[in-house]
């Protein structure tokens, strides 16, 4: 179920590097690069959250202290974004009763929450995103957009559903919100049999 629980535990490696009061770390082997999108013959699961198809992506999300870089244990991080064919939960007929490609996880010690959903899905007049807004205390501390690499996202939508719509019409360079430090929001992403594993390390200001 997205948002569900834990999946597993994994610990930070890397260092560190703050850029523009975003905390971005370095994740370990596979990690995706620009021009280096993992193949997407390789990936061979169509996960249904919610009776959403689409190709399963774990997101792994720290917080950590601006300041100190010190993990942030028991903030509320919230994300949602548009299911495989571009469509949010939150609109439409019906919006009461649709949760889909929504959750809300506390982070551990450790300061990671995570999160079992699918890759998202484009609609007309931005590049693909997923919303975070993180709590702390009972404050809104942080509010903002994670993106991919137009080069993964590429891949993804080669295959099945993505590739029933085809023909996206905004990519990152033109997106008038990742021209707002987008490439420092960017998920460092790895593939697995199974699918892809998204993280990065958002710094704070409590």
């Amino acid at each position: 179920m997205y948002g569900g629980g834990v999946v597993e535990r994994i610990t930070r490696t890397g260092l560190l590097a703050r850029v523009g009061g975003l905390v971005v770390a370095s994740l370990g082997l596979g990690a995706f690069r620009p021009g280096s999108a993992p193949a997407a013959s390789a990936v061979g699961c169509i996960l249904a959250t919610e009776g959403r198809p689409g190709t399963r992506l774990d997101v792994r999300l720290w917080v950590v202290d601006a300041s100190t870089c010190a993990p942030i244990s028991g903030a509320a991080v919230d994300i949602w974004h548009a299911d495989a064919g571009g469509v949010y939960s939150g609109f439409g007929a019906g919006t009461s009763s649709r949760t889909f490609m929504r959750g809300i996880q506390r982070t551990d010690k450790a300061g990671l929450a995570q999160f079992r959903t699918v890759y998202p899905g484009w609609y007309q007049g931005r590049t693909v995103h997923i919303h975070v807004k993180v709590h702390v205390g009972g404050n809104v501390v942080h509010t903002g957009q994670l993106f991919f690499s137009d080069t993964l996202t590429d891949a993804v939508y080669r295959r099945s559903p993505y590739s029933r719509r085809s023909n996206r019409d905004t990519r990152n360079a033109h997106d008038m919100i990742y021209a707002n430090g987008g490439p420092q929001s960017t998920l460092t992403v790895r593939g697995k049999s199974s699918g892809y594993v998204g993280s990065i390390v958002m710094g704070v200001r409590r």
